[in-house]
């Protein structure tokens, strides 16, 4: 996606578009197979197994694929000089015109189901390539096993565990109040939380037993897990008193095969119209899919686990809502990490509600805030670790002009004028750094190669699921009733409004309040 995206066909013809079922779906077949055709398909002949392509490297998916192939990139300054384009320099946030926190929040748990980076090896990944919502039922079937509530007894069945805190169901706590011991020796399936090993114990009896490792980083991903667990666990019941000789485990597993879908709904119809700059919304269509060249194995790029270190969209404070248990607070960035108990106290609808009303901050170089800083020191090494190719290498694989001047990265003089003193010319500037440094494309709160790389493994990856596939898109796999609710859904606030007691005034969107494409 990118400036193609902004013909006048496009951009005039949108309400239009919108207002027909027919011409809608056309239009969006159109743009999601040019988005994805922007490159080469899959399946890439290159892994960060080798250099060269290997047998093992086209199916050891252990190892990450690679859009191309490893280089030694020439010049490479120091890391902590290369933070310095990262920086807020004057220590405040440039807020985006476009996006609330919602939207972070939603793109930090999407990811963190498919982009599973080895800590210990950044050339090996543990994903299972799919927008499985393994966050939710954990990866391997001993996880999912472990999460589930494995009960025989009416109104029980199929049914994920958790617990009711302040008349809210959450996922159980992991660990023993002031222990480091499990609450269910099940658990010990799970993969431990990636937090800090001096968490505080305040802080760790608050983690909650969940499929995802990452889920527990803040309180915005566990908010998501949290509605997702109450809507497989809503579905559950629903499917049970619609099905009474239906046992455990055929619930559990519908209930899952819905639920999965209309997360990739919500990818699609919620996140990615939010991030493209197109005047009318795209659908998610499992038919585009179903004959298209592109429809390929899913496998997660060395190139996608560094683009979305997209640490620039939370502000240095989040503004966190009252609750029955707390009041109205700013909670800094840095203690916004690893502690569940804002989300507790305050509630699902609440918790949403604040996540929408709050500008995110702008996608892009010069806006991390300082305690994230040295996590963009991280994403630098890893691409060296990987050896990408340079910045102007992937604009030319992406169908774009190569950057001649620093100026045609950014418009930005001071931004341009430190590239040039660290890279001399815009053919060195490495990959992270020249992908975060462009300017944010019209209408989009993403700059214009990071919109590009996007589009091509969003769509490419999530419509290609096998419970989209042709033979399984049907009344069979998730029953009539269950078809029927997915097609309902586009939107997190409509599983969200069926989940809580009593929903707020505020919309729950990724957008703010007021923007339009014409004041842009």
């Amino acid at each position: 996606m990118g400036d193609w995206l902004r013909d006048g066909l496009f951009e005039a013809a949108g309400n239009v578009i919108d207002g027909w079922a027919w011409l809608s779906g056309k239009a969006s077949a159109a743009v999601v197979n040019r988005a994805v055709c922007t490159t080469r398909n899959r399946p890439h002949p290159w892994s960060s197994l080798s250099d060269y392509t290997s047998w093992q490297g086209l199916t050891d998916r252990s190892y990450l694929a690679r859009h191309l192939p490893a280089v030694d990139v020439p010049v490479q300054p120091p890391p902590e000089k290369v933070r310095e384009i990262f920086a807020r320099q004057d220590g405040h946030a440039l807020l985006s015109p476009k996006s609330t926190c919602l939207f972070p929040a939603f793109a930090q748990y999407l990811t963190d189901g498919f982009l599973r980076t080895s800590p210990k090896d950044v050339a090996r990944t543990t994903s299972n390539h799919e927008i499985d919502l393994c966050t939710l039922y954990g990866r391997t079937p001993d996880q999912t096993r472990a999460l589930r509530l494995l009960s025989s007894d009416k109104g029980r069945r199929g049914r994920l565990k958790s617990r009711m805190v302040g008349g809210e169901e959450f996922s159980p706590f992991l660990y023993k109040p002031g222990t480091k011991e499990l609450t269910d020796p099940a658990f010990a399936a799970l993969d431990p939380p990636l937090v800090d090993e001096n968490l505080p114990p305040e802080q760790r009896d608050t983690l909650f037993a969940v499929g995802g490792d990452r889920v527990n980083s803040t309180p915005f991903t566990s908010m998501m897990n949290t509605l997702f667990l109450r809507e497989h666990n809503r579905i559950a019941a629903e499917l049970e008193a619609r099905n009474d000789g239906w046992d455990d485990e055929r619930i559990f597993q519908v209930a899952r095969n819905i639920v999965i879908p209309i997360f990739i709904k919500i990818v699609v119809e919620h996140y990615i119209n939010h991030i493209t700059p197109l005047p009318f919304a795209l659908r998610a269509d499992p038919s585009v899919a179903w004959n298209a060249p592109w429809n390929r194995p899913n496998w997660m790029t060395v190139e996608f686990s560094l683009l979305y270190r997209w640490h620039s969209l939370m502000p240095d404070a989040i503004d966190w809502p009252a609750g029955p248990l707390a009041p109205a607070r700013q909670i800094g960035i840095g203690a916004f990490l690893q502690n569940n108990r804002p989300l507790i106290e305050v509630g699902l609808d609440a918790a949403f509600s604040g996540a929408s009303s709050q500008a995110a901050g702008e996608l892009g170089a010069l806006n991390t805030a300082l305690p994230l800083l040295h996590i963009e020191d991280r994403a630098v090494v890893q691409a060296r670790k990987n050896r990408l190719a340079t910045y102007n290498a992937y604009r030319v694989a992406f169908g774009m002009d190569r950057a001649m001047s620093f100026n045609d990265i950014t418009t930005n003089d001071a931004l341009a004028a430190m590239l040039e003193d660290l890279y001399g010319e815009p053919d060195h500037v490495e990959f992270y750094p020249g992908l975060m440094a462009e300017d944010r494309v019209e209408d989009s709160p993403l700059p214009g190669l990071l919109l590009r790389m996007v589009a091509v493994d969003a769509f490419s990856q999530a419509l290609t699921n096998p419970l989209l596939s042709e033979h399984v898109w049907n009344e069979r796999t998730f029953t009539p009733w269950g078809f029927d609710l997915i097609a309902r859904t586009s939107k997190l606030g409509d599983i969200l409004a069926r989940n809580v007691q009593q929903r707020g005034p505020t919309p729950i969107e990724m957008t703010r309040p007021g923007w339009s494409y014409k004041d842009q």
